[in-house]
């Protein structure tokens, strides 16, 4: 019998250090031609990056000077108009711009170009006026109808063998509010329209905006609703306890001119309904709040906290404060806080666009500039609203 010779380590190790070698050598072989491919791909990339930066320096590229031109003669017919009131540039685009259509010298003007335009709502969005937290609509009429349901319709438990019962009818009340023609009249020198340094846009935008804002911050207050929002000072006031639609109800101090340890302020929070104080905010003067601003609880924390943030509004007992000038002082039975959901309760209603007529002849060597543009406000809901009346009762 014979045996099998045991196998040879040594000749083992040297095949596979051999396959091992063989391997690698084919791993850094392939290895090398994937680097020699991507240089080469890198290279290529670089020099078409080359080129297209050649041709961009040597030709604006056609997609940006189209869209920098999309708006081009419209604003440059307008600022042609303004500067030297040759509207030629503004009756040749009527045809080819819808918004332009029904805006004709012949019918009082022409409609701003966009930019100054949205310029102009853009402070008048900004300003501290019941604008910021009322609801604002835009219109195409003379008037915009608020529709109100401030009845239950009946309701009632049915059995399975009883008639069921008619309930009741809700009644729909109607609210108008017409729209009233606000104007500016900002005047400047030929001499300056003909400086082309001189930003005419700017300074349009600035003397109509702050001419329509302080109009509009007082109107929608205490305006009288004659060629003018109505305000909601205006409307007639009473006691809470004898509140009725059509009036706003007011909660009083107590104190005369004062308001004591501010408890007042409490019960004017908790004399809105429920529904309303989940959107609710303050509204007041700078004397009122920095009168305000200094009551403190019974453990000595104040009532009124800053805004946490930049451009954050500062809270009275949880609820955002707005600061509208045209609020009176705080004075022997002067309404000077109001607090509600002025969303719910106060519509405002405008036509979106804003008119300008050129005059060169009334005012010489000056040209004046009559801006107009139609808005609208009234209480829509006078549940929504209650004041705090600086009075014993």
């Amino acid at each position: 019998m014979t045996r099998k010779a045991p196998p040879n380590t040594a000749e083992q190790a040297a095949c596979l250090t051999q396959e091992v070698t063989q391997a690698m050598s084919g791993f850094l072989s392939e290895f090398r031609s994937f680097q020699d491919g991507v240089k080469v791909k890198i290279k290529q990339t670089e020099e078409r990056m080359t080129m297209l930066d050649r041709k961009t320096n040597r030709v604006p590229r056609p997609q940006l000077s189209g869209a920098v031109a999309g708006q081009a003669p419209h604003q440059k017919a307008f600022v042609g108009y303004i500067r030297t009131g040759d509207d030629t540039a503004l009756r040749s685009l009527l045809p080819e711009t819808k918004a332009l259509s029904t805006a004709v010298n012949s019918d009082g003007g022409y409609l701003v170009d966009p930019q100054t335009s949205e310029t102009v709502k853009s402070v008048l969005q900004s300003t501290a006026s019941i604008r910021a937290v009322a609801t604002v609509v835009s219109v195409e009429a003379t008037s915009f109808d608020v529709l109100i349901d401030h009845s239950d319709t009946g309701a009632g438990w049915a059995t399975e063998t009883d008639p069921a019962v008619e309930s009741g009818t809700p009644v729909i009340d109607r609210i108008t509010i017409p729209l009233h023609e606000l104007s500016a009249l900002p005047k400047a020198s030929q001499r300056l329209l003909d400086d082309s340094a001189f930003d005419i846009e700017g300074w349009l935008a600035g003397r109509i905006a702050d001419k329509f804002t302080r109009a509009e911050a007082s109107a929608f207050l205490t305006g009288n609703g004659i060629d003018k929002p109505t305000g909601i000072l205006t409307h007639p006031t009473v006691d809470n306890e004898s509140w009725s639609w059509g009036s706003i109800g007011y909660v009083a101090t107590g104190e005369d001119g004062g308001i004591g340890d501010g408890d007042a302020i409490i019960d004017l929070v908790y004399a809105l309904g429920a529904q309303y104080r989940a959107n609710a905010s303050f509204v007041m003067n700078s004397k009122t709040a920095g009168f305000l601003r200094k009551l403190k609880d019974a453990d000595g924390r104040f009532l009124w906290s800053d805004g946490l943030a930049a451009g954050e509004p500062a809270r009275l007992l949880g609820y955002p404060v707005l600061i509208a000038e045209d609020m009176p002082d705080a004075a022997t039975d002067a309404l000077s806080l109001a607090f509600g959901d002025f969303a719910a309760g106060y519509t405002i209603a405008e036509r979106p666009d804003l008119r300008v007529l050129r005059d060169p002849f009334s005012a010489k060597p000056h040209v004046l500039f009559y801006a107009t543009k139609r808005v609208g406000g009234d209480v829509s809901d006078f549940a929504a609203i209650k004041l705090l009346k600086f009075g014993l009762s």
